[in-house]
C-alpha cells in the first residue's frame, strides 16, 4: 500500500501540490466565494487551515491554473487572469510596541511598493501608501486588486494585557482596513481571517461591508476536515493506524471521532469537522494523543476562568447563549464563553430556532482533557507548568490499591499550596480541584464523576476493584461512608464481580485541607 505524504505544518499551496502532499479540495468553495461577492471574513480557531486556504486564494488569483488540475475549480474556472495581491500574514512579525508594529506593517508595504514602482513621498501612516498602492496597481496592472489577511488578531491578542497598546494598535488597524472600503472600485477581492472576532465592530466599522462567513452554513467545512472528507482522503491512512492499534477499520474511526472531531460552525450541527492539525499528526504517530492544545494555550484566558469563579462543570454540560455572544468578544469583557468558543474550547452542539440560542459545549477529548489539565494547577494555586501534579502518580496509587497514599497526595498538594485570602474562593477552587483529578483519570481508566443527582462524587473502575467515592464539606467521613450506603451507589455494581472499595472524605474548611477519610 503506498503511503501519501501528510501536509503537517504545510500552509504553503504550490509547495503542498508540486511536492505530492495529501490535499483536500475545497476548491469548489474557493470558486463560489470568488462569484457570489467581494470583501469576506472568517474566524477559525488555529492550527484549523486557515493559512493554506489562503496561501489556495492567492495562487488562484495569481492565474496558476497548473497547481489546480485534477480540482473542482478546474471544471468551473476558464479565465485564469493573474491579479496583483496583497497578501499581509500577520503571524510574523514584532508586536511588542506601537513603533515596531508600524514598522512591521511598514516592512510589507515596502515590498509591494518596489513591485508596483510607488514611491510614497507624501504618504507617511500605514493607511495612506495602503491607499495609493491599490491605485497604482490597478493603473499598472489594469486589474483590481486582491487582499489577503492572515492572522489579522495577531498583534492584538499578543498585547491583550497590555489595554494601552490594544487600542493604539486597534486604531492603526481600523484606519487600514477602512481603506478596502474607500478603495472599493481598486479592488477585486478581500478575504481576512483570523481566530478571534473580538471588537469586529470597532476594528471593522469603516469597512461595514464585509461578510462575515464565520457561521455560515454554507461554509461551515471551508476548513477542517469532515467525516467524508476523512474516509475518502485518508483511508490507507485509518487501516494502518487500526493496525497499529489492533482496531478495526470502525473501531479506529469511531477512536479518531471521539477525539479529534465534533466541531460546528453554523446551526448545521450534523456536519462534524475534525480538527486537521491533530488528525495529522495523529496519522504520522499512528498513535491517539494530544497534539492540538500542545501548540500553545492563552494563559489568559484559563486565568480569567478562574478569576470569575466559571462553573468549570457547565463546560460538559452545555451552555446556552445567543448568537451575538458567540459574534463578538470585547477585551473589557469578563466572560469567557465567547473567546472559548472562537479559539476552539468549545463548540456548538445544538441551535434552537425558536429562540435562535445555541448550546454550546466542549468539542470533543482531545480538547477536554487538555483544558482540564490547563485548569488542574491553577485551581491548586500552583504556576501552570507545575510538575507536583502529575495525574499518573493519583493513577498508579490507585491500580496498586494504596488508597491512603492516593488521598495524602491530594492533601499535600493542598498543604503546599498558597492559601488565597478569600476562604469563599478556596473552598471553591478545592472542590473544582478534586473535580478535576477525577475528570483527568477518565483520560486512563473509566471514571465517572457526579454531575448530577443520585450518584456518588466520583467511581473509579479498575481491573479488580471499583472505588466509590463520597465528599463532605465540614461534615465528617462517616457521614459521607453512611451516604454511600443509604443512598445505594453501590448496588449497581453488585452483580459485577468486583471488589468494591467505598472511600468516605471530609474537607475541612477550617483547617483548608481534608480532615478525615474512611476506607471501608
Amino acid at each position: 500500500m503506498e503511503k501519501k505524504k501528510l501536509p503537517i505544518g504545510i500552509q504553503d499551496f504550490a509547495d503542498l501540490r508540486q511536492s505530492g502532499y495529501i490535499y483536500i479540495d475545497k476548491t469548489a468553495l474557493i470558486y463560489k466565494l470568488v462569484t457570489s461577492g467581494k470583501p469576506y471574513f472568517l474566524s477559525r480557531p488555529r492550527r484549523f487551515g486557515k493559512s493554506l486556504f489562503l496561501s489556495t486564494l492567492k495562487s488562484y488569483f495569481e492565474g496558476k491554473k497548473d497547481l489546480f488540475n485534477g480540482l473542482s475549480i478546474a471544471n468551473t474556472e476558464t479565465e485564469w487572469k493573474q491579479y496583483p495581491i496583497f497578501y499581509f500574514d500577520f503571524t510574523v512579525g514584532d508586536f511588542t510596541t506601537e513603533e515596531n508594529f508600524k514598522n512591521s506593517l511598514g516592512i510589507k508595504l515596502d515590498f509591494y511598493e518596489k513591485i508596483y514602482g510607488v514611491q510614497n513621498k507624501n504618504a507617511t501612516n500605514p493607511a495612506d501608501r495602503f491607499s495609493n498602492l491599490l491605485q497604482q496597481a490597478h493603473e499598472k496592472t489594469g486589474l483590481q486588486a486582491v487582499v489577503l489577511v492572515d492572522e489579522y488578531d495577531k498583534p492584538l491578542l499578543n498585547a491583550i494585557d497590555d489595554a494601552n497598546l490594544v487600542d493604539t494598535f486597534r486604531k492603526i488597524l481600523k484606519s487600514f482596513y477602512g481603506v478596502l472600503k474607500g478603495e472599493d472600485a481598486h479592488i477585486r477581492f478581500v478575504f481576512i481571517t483570523g481566530v478571534t472576532r473580538f471588537d469586529k465592530v470597532s476594528i471593522f466599522s469603516d469597512l461595514n461591508n464585509l461578510r462575515d462567513i464565520s457561521l455560515s452554513e454554507d461554509f461551515s467545512s471551508i476548513c477542517g476536515i469532515t467525516q467524508e472528507e476523512l474516509e475518502t482522503y485518508f483511508a490507507p491512512e485509518i487501516e494502518r493506524m487500526g493496525e497499529k492499534n489492533e482496531l478495526t477499520t470502525e473501531e479506529c474511526i469511531a477512536e479518531l471521532k471521539k477525539n479529534y472531531d465534533g466541531y460546528h460552525f453554523s446551526k448545521d450541527t450534523q456536519t462534524d469537522v475534525y480538527n486537521p492539525f491533530s488528525l495529522l499528526n495523529a496519522f504520522a504517530d499512528l498513535s491517539f494523543s494530544s497534539y492540538w492544545f500542545s501548540t500553545g494555550t492563552p494563559t489568559f484566558l484559563t486565568k480569567m476562568m478562574l478569576d470569575i469563579n466559571f462553573d468549570y462543570k457547565t463546560l460538559e454540560e452545555g451552555i446556552d447563549v445567543d448568537s451575538r455572544s458567540l459574534e463578538e468578544y470585547r477585551l473589557n469583557s469578563s466572560e469567557p464563553i465567547p473567546l472559548l468558543y472562537q479559539t476552539g474550547y468549545l463548540t456548538i452542539k445544538n441551535f434552537e430556532k425558536e429562540f435562535r440560542s445555541y448550546t454550546i459545549g466542549l468539542p470533543n477529548e482531545e480538547v477536554k482533557y487538555g483544558l482540564y489539565k490547563k485548569l488542574l494547577p491553577l485551581y491548586a494555586g500552583y504556576p501552570t507548568d507545575d510538575k507536583k501534579i502529575e495525574i499518573v502518580s493519583f493513577l498508579k496509587e490507585l491500580k496498586a490499591g494504596k488508597v491512603d497514599e492516593f488521598m495524602e497526595r491530594i492533601n499535600n498538594i493542598f498543604a503546599s499550596a498558597p492559601k488565597p485570602t478569600n476562604q469563599k474562593q478556596y473552598e471553591l477552587n478545592c472542590q473544582a480541584f478534586i473535580w478535576l483529578i477525577f475528570k483527568l483519570m477518565g483520560e486512563f481508566i473509566l471514571c465517572e464523576v457526579k454531575n448530577g443527582k443520585g450518584r456518588s462524587d466520583a467511581v473509579v473502575w479498575e481491573k479488580d476493584i471499583i472505588y466509590i467515592f463520597e465528599f463532605k464539606m465540614d461534615g465528617s467521613a462517616k457521614e459521607a461512608l453512611e451516604q454511600i450506603d443509604s443512598k445505594e451507589y453501590g448496588i449497581a455494581y453488585k452483580n459485577d464481580g468486583r471488589k468494591v472499595v467505598k472511600v468516605g472524605i471530609n474537607y475541612s474548611s477550617e483547617k483548608r485541607q481534608l480532615s478525615e477519610w474512611i476506607i471501608e
